[in-house]
């Protein structure tokens, strides 16, 4: 008898923890994030087996997703803010997954009937199917960009209510879902086009995603019901009105002058237009409200308080230094195989998953802004290494080579390796121009200490990437009017995207490996920029205090959110 007590209050924690909300949205986000791991992997193997071993496809593939959302971004996050959340959560849901099942049932029909596509119309037919794929996985991704809005950056806030310390939490425990999916989902999917077939492998996807829509739908339609608070939505205008008459109490008590808050202007731009109705009945006023969306949104942006944090965010996206297609290729080139990379991979995820735990553990001893400070010093520290393998043995690193040699003779067509081809394009191409020599064939190195020092410091700089990320993320949702939170946030996705774009026009330019020394500097000095804007935006907030490690207790942080007033 004495001993049932505790293990009914044990079996009800547990119980209450797996109906919760908060549990909800964890499997939620795991079946998303499978799903769309699983698809972002495949579709860049199948683009490039449709197109002939080619990475033409691919590269125009990613073109438009960047593009999309570097230009929709912010009328993507207009569109979550003016809309109630549950709509704007199923419909996501709906547009991604349903997108996903008919370019996998798309891609079928071309694997198995490529042959006859190819004689039919001399070949347009194809070429209409590779569109269609293109364009509709753009669409799947668009309305992904949406669903993550909305749960991530909205959703998750509501259901930590005022508690930022659940807020903490519970972003790193999604972050922590992201980093594993992100290594098992591809595992998986690419076992099962290895042991079956790539029309096996199209058509898995289109089950899984069709399954998964479902079991979303109904944890979407729980989580909404357990939080009343996810159905306050559509009360803006009261809101609206509500804040504009605390804020300057509030910001008197935080000691910030109504200038220096955050102004709500996309807010400000829903209500004014409503006084002049016969403008907004005007055919141009609608055919142009997306130019203002975009507009207003971007503005919105720069007049928040947290924008320099946002800005130093977009900034690491602009760097090499990451596990992606240019630093496999200039593994290969330097005589790594596939089985150290995908070591190196899981190594880099684990130590991404420390850096998510490590974010939690820092933000109660030294509060949030200062968590980003730490984790800023400790990414920057690690990347040096990555500087010093550029002048180490065995780099390759010659600036007697000009950097833009393979661009210019691609452009005027000779070759600039008569045998072997050991540009990153020439590695991951498959042969266009030149056949890229497999890893075995390619001379081994005087050392592999350069090769080593620069992994060393990607893996290792993982801890405080990740720590920071979070803590930007964090920043922007307790900073950030809930009216406001799809926009801002739709905006920060265009810049990571825009920083991207420009890291591949970089490659671009430069390809060579003997120029790959190079590209880590500008990375390492891209990173460093971002480090001190955040800084700047820190020593804003906190000044002398930045540099003192105090407990959340003490209560010092007072640029914190209206919506999370509790102290971090």
């Amino acid at each position: 008898m004495d001993n049932s007590g505790p293990k009914k209050t044990w079996c009800g924690s547990i119980q209450t923890f797996f109906t919760s909300a908060k549990f909800l949205i964890y499997m939620g986000h795991a079946l998303s994030t499978w799903g769309d791991r699983m698809w972002n992997f495949a579709v860049a193997v199948f683009l490039v087996e449709l197109y002939g071993n080619s990475l033409l496809l691919t590269a125009v593939y990613g073109l438009v997703v960047a593009g999309s959302v570097l230009l929709l971004g912010a009328i993507i996050g207009d569109w979550v803010d003016r809309n109630p959340r549950l709509k704007v959560a199923q419909t996501s849901l709906l547009v991604q997954n349903s997108c996903v099942i008919v370019c996998g049932v798309l891609l079928m029909v071309v694997f198995q009937f490529k042959e006859q596509l190819v004689e039919l119309y001399n070949g347009w037919i194809l070429t209409t199917c590779y569109i269609l794929v293109i364009t509709i996985a753009n669409i799947a991704n668009l309305a992904s960009t949406a669903m993550s809005i909305t749960i991530q950056r909205d959703w998750v806030v509501v259901v930590a209510g005022q508690d930022s310390s659940k807020l903490a939490d519970m972003n790193a425990t999604v972050r922590i879902i992201d980093q594993l999916t992100n290594i098992l989902a591809p595992m998986l999917v690419g076992q099962i086009m290895a042991f079956g077939s790539h029309f096996i492998g199209c058509g898995f996807i289109s089950g899984w995603n069709l399954c998964s829509m479902c079991v979303e739908y109904a944890l979407l339609w729980k989580v909404y019901q357990k939080t009343p608070a996810l159905a306050m939505k559509a009360r803006q205008k009261e809101q609206q009105h509500e804040l504009k008459q605390l804020s300057p109490s509030r910001d008197m008590e935080n000691g910030q002058s109504p200038e220096d808050s955050s102004q709500p202007l996309m807010n400000q731009a829903a209500v004014e237009p409503s006084s002049d109705p016969p403008e907004q009945s005007g055919c141009c006023y609608q055919v142009t409200e997306p130019l203002r969306t975009f507009k207003t949104g971007w503005v919105a942006y720069y007049n928040q308080n947290i924008f320099y944090a946002g800005m130093s965010l977009a900034f690491l996206y602009m760097t090499v230094l990451g596990f992606d297609c240019i630093t496999t290729g200039y593994a290969y080139t330097q005589g790594l195989n596939g089985s150290v990379l995908s070591l190196l991979m899981g190594a880099s995820a684990i130590s991404g998953i420390c850096g998510t735990v490590a974010f939690t553990w820092v933000r109660k001893k030294c509060g949030l802004i200062r968590t980003g400070f730490i984790s800023g010093m400790a990414q920057l520290s690690c990347l040096m290494l990555c500087v010093v393998s550029v002048f180490a043995p065995g780099s390759h690193f010659d600036l007697s080579v000009s950097p833009f040699q393979d661009l210019y003779t691609h452009l005027v067509g000779e070759k600039a390796l008569p045998e072997v081809d050991h540009s990153f394009t020439g590695v991951l191409s498959g042969g266009n121009t030149t056949t890229a020599a497999p890893a075995e064939e390619v001379p081994p190195l005087q050392s592999y200490m350069s090769v080593s020092l620069l992994f060393a410091g990607v893996i290792a700089a993982r801890v405080g990437l990740w720590s920071f990320d979070l803590t930007v993320i964090q920043l922007i949702q307790e900073n950030v009017i809930e009216s406001e939170r799809g926009v801002i946030n739709g905006v920060q996705n265009s810049m990571n995207y825009l920083l991207d774009l420009l890291h591949f026009i970089m490659v671009i330019l430069a390809p060579n490996p003997e120029a790959f020394g190079l590209l880590v500097i500008l990375s390492v000095s891209f990173v460093a920029m971002g480090h001190i804007m955040y800084f700047q935006f820190a020593f804003k907030s906190l000044g002398s205090r930045l540099f003192l490690c105090c407990s959340p207790e003490q209560k010092v942080e007072t640029d914190d959110s209206p919506s999370l007033p509790t102290t971090v």
